[in-house]
């Protein structure tokens, strides 16, 4: 069976969307963007089908992966109704797996998948913090290895411009310490996410988020002692 290709009519009605970001056009093109959609879902399940053979995704399907085209505009100072890329994320099932899988399509060279922690608590980032005061280099070791460089280069996220509260600021993992989101990305071209290596690029991204994902999940459900909390 050969891997899925996206056309692309995918990435040029979103290209068009962006120049006709409107309710009247966007009626009048309803056909067209549901003939997109259909090939963008029938290419996420079947990437949710190989996500499945090496992790445990309580996402049901490509479809409900899928975020809504219509905008939430009323806190927002951007009125235009319609997201011009297509995106959503794979859900890690049960509470001793953390983390997440987003997939984001958009022309312009700006498509990308991504994995990580967007927003953890105060609590989550705690633990995390304290777990790379003790001992930096699991998390080194997996950031330094081959397939992590090859394939994300580096680490990403917000950090600190200082360190933070309670760790020395002479601490040997201060870079680490200064994250606030911790997020691992790789980005692909629109000649790319058109190609015929796209589905297998994205399938080894995902697959190589995992050591990091059971480092931080090990992280965040497991006492001092490596007990299950």
């Amino acid at each position: 069976m050969t891997d899925p290709v996206l056309p692309v009519s995918c990435l040029d009605f979103m290209r068009t969307l962006k120049t006709h970001n409107n309710r009247e056009w966007f009626a009048e093109h309803k056909e067209a963007y549901q003939k997109e959609f259909d090939y963008v879902e029938s290419f996420v399940h079947i990437l949710l089908q190989h996500l499945n053979t090496h992790d445990v995704i309580e996402t049901p399907t490509g479809k409900k992966s899928l975020y809504r085209i219509y905008r939430d505009i009323r806190f927002s100072k951007d009125k235009t109704p319609f997201s011009t890329y297509w995106g959503g994320r794979f859900r890690r099932a049960g509470k001793q797996r953390r983390g997440g899988y987003y997939y984001h399509l958009e022309p312009g060279d700006k498509s990308f998948v991504l994995g990580g922690f967007w927003g953890p608590d105060a609590q989550d980032l705690k633990m995390i913090r304290d777990d790379i005061a003790f001992d930096h280099l699991p998390l080194r070791a997996i950031l330094n290895s081959e397939a992590f460089i090859s394939t994300f280069g580096v680490l990403q996220g917000e950090k600190l411009k200082t360190r933070p509260k309670g760790y020395d600021p002479a601490h040997e993992a201060i870079d680490l310490l200064r994250y606030k989101q911790f997020l691992i990305i790789r980005r692909f071209t629109d000649e790319e996410v058109l190609s015929g290596n796209f589905f297998e690029s994205a399938c080894r991204a995902f697959k190589n988020m995992r050591p990091f994902f059971d480092y931080i999940s090990e992280v965040l459900t497991t006492d001092m002692n490596g007990v299950p909390g």
